[in-house]
């Protein structure tokens, strides 16, 4: 979607309606908490006198604009958002879902869950449904393959294995930027 400016597109991420709730969470943790002890550190820190050698007056002043800065951040990614559903079919791939895969090519066998992008961990085995391996399994069922294109001339394939219906507990952290 266009915003107006020439050749700028606006982003919207896919969240659901647990994400969202997460990320409100947060904020009003980092408004009711973070903040006012942020500031109570600046303001001690100031109170120590000269400004131009205290570090610890660098360190508050830029925790604080961090913590403001990640509030901006969330409220934006809620206001931009567009909410998805977590519901899928029984036997469908969908959000929160994890999949146990093999890759065709060598037979090697992985499991993922797939994830919105604000708590997609590769490291962790989490899986943002925007990926190409995300895409490629959303919908599909137990004993499916599917082709995963990486880009116009690189894919691979992957057989689904098996599917477990999993909730979103609220052990999936939100990414930080």
């Amino acid at each position: 979607m266009r915003n107006g400016k020439r050749g700028a597109y606006i982003m919207y991420d896919q969240l659901t309606p647990s994400d969202i709730k997460k990320m409100e969470e947060e904020i009003e943790h980092r408004k009711l908490v973070v903040r006012p002890q942020a500031l109570e550190d600046v303001k001690e820190a100031r109170a120590q006198g000269d400004l131009s050698e205290n570090f610890e007056y660098y360190a508050a002043k830029k925790f604080k604009n961090q913590n403001e800065s990640r509030i901006r951040y969330l409220e934006r990614m809620i206001k931009t958002a567009r909410v998805i559903s977590e519901d899928s079919a029984e036997d469908e791939v969908g959000i929160n879902n994890t999949v146990t895969v093999e890759f065709v090519d060598d037979a090697s066998v992985e499991t993922y869950k797939i994830v919105t992008t604000v708590r997609g961990n590769s490291l962790e085995n989490l899986i943002s449904n925007e990926s190409p391996l995300g895409k490629a399994l959303l919908g599909k069922k137990a004993g499916e393959s599917a082709y995963v294109r990486v880009n116009e001339s690189i894919g691979y394939e992957v057989k689904i294995i098996k599917i477990e219906n999993t909730i979103d507990d609220g052990s999936d952290k939100i990414r930080s930027f």
